[in-house]
């Protein structure tokens, strides 16, 4: 029974931090390509908190309305949103505008300092005289308290936790790729496909981040680029899977113009070809794929015959839809 007051109490300790964190958070992080937050008069924001016996993560909403009389951070032990308001001084809640914003550019995929340039916070709010988003630029205009709903997601086992990519540092983000890849590879083998596709993601976005910092086709730059063609060419896998046909045939492609020899690039992208009835193209690659590596010949022979035989059935098909037409 103790154990559970004291778990009661954790919770509640993190989630107040949880709102501390929201609030606090630099609206200039370079952080990209994370779920955060969702445009809206509500932004959902999740966060992540750990403890010292284990760690927990809460969704946090805002809502620009006027609080209530009485409002207090209660023990949470369920998932049933918690109300906190925000200080009733406008000016403690004045730079959460853009603060919403960077989160809505993460959750969007898109860069958080877009249209900032680097300066306070203050010469951010005089500098734009619009957000894009029509609820935060009247809460700009007319500040006023908050009202968060914090709830709690799930509480986690220590060590269970992992990062998202926008949060670790670079060291971090080096030694998480072949964990990230190894987890990838497991899921694909259980034939989780989606869940895999998107280890290959977070692998490809930690190293394509350290990659901008380095001068394109320079050693650095190189090395990573080569860490990030096989997990590219999983990804690839993944989606022909998905029959996501035509993100194959850009990433393929994008590792060709880098590397003409790539024999799997050249397979995947035959695949994903002929998947689409690009007939001419499918049977160039897979060419291209016997030029460069003679035995995988029976391989190539069967995606050949195979996507011969889908000729001859769409035909059929054709045949079928198009009779009389021409006759009338």
């Amino acid at each position: 029974m103790g154990q559970e007051v004291s778990g009661m109490a954790t919770v509640s300790l993190l989630l107040a931090k949880a709102l501390g964190l929201l609030l606090c958070m630099q609206f200039c992080c370079g952080a990209t390509n994370s779920p955060l937050a969702a445009p809206g008069p509500r932004a959902h924001h999740a966060l992540h908190r750990s403890g010292g016996s284990f760690s927990a993560l809460a969704r946090v909403s805002s809502l620009c309305r006027s609080p209530p009389p009485v409002a207090a951070l209660s023990p949470a032990t369920t998932s049933t949103p918690v109300p906190f308001v925000s200080p009733r001084s406008p000016q403690h809640v004045v730079l959460y505008p853009m603060v919403s914003k960077s989160l809505r550019n993460i959750a969007a995929g898109k860069d958080p300092l877009e249209g900032q340039r680097h300066c306070c916070g203050i010469a951010q709010l005089h500098e734009h005289h619009s957000l894009g988003y029509a609820d935060l630029d009247e809460l700009q205009k007319n500040p006023q308290p908050l009202i968060f709903d914090i709830e709690v997601l799930k509480v986690e086992e220590p060590g269970s936790y992992q990062q998202d990519p926008w949060a670790m540092t670079d060291e971090e983000k080096l030694q998480a790729v072949p964990l990230i890849h190894k987890e990838g590879n497991e899921l694909y083998r259980q034939g989780k496909v989606p869940e895999a596709a998107s280890k290959y993601y977070d692998a490809i976005a930690c190293l394509k981040n350290l990659q901008m910092k380095e001068q394109p086709g320079s050693p650095d730059w190189i090395e990573l680029d080569q860490k990030i063609t096989p997990l590219l060419l999983n990804y690839c896998q993944c989606k022909l899977q998905c029959q996501e046909y035509y993100e194959v045939l850009d990433h393929c492609s994008s590792i060709l113009n880098k590397y003409e020899d790539n024999v799997k690039a050249y397979f995947k992208r035959g695949k994903a070809h002929a998947a689409v009835w690009n007939v001419a193209e499918a049977q160039a690659d897979f060419a291209k794929v016997l030029a460069l590596d003679p035995s995988l010949r029976p391989i190539v022979a069967k995606e050949l015959r195979s996507l011969e035989a889908r000729l001859r059935e769409k035909d059929k098909e054709d045949k079928v839809r198009f009779k009389g037409i021409f006759s009338q």
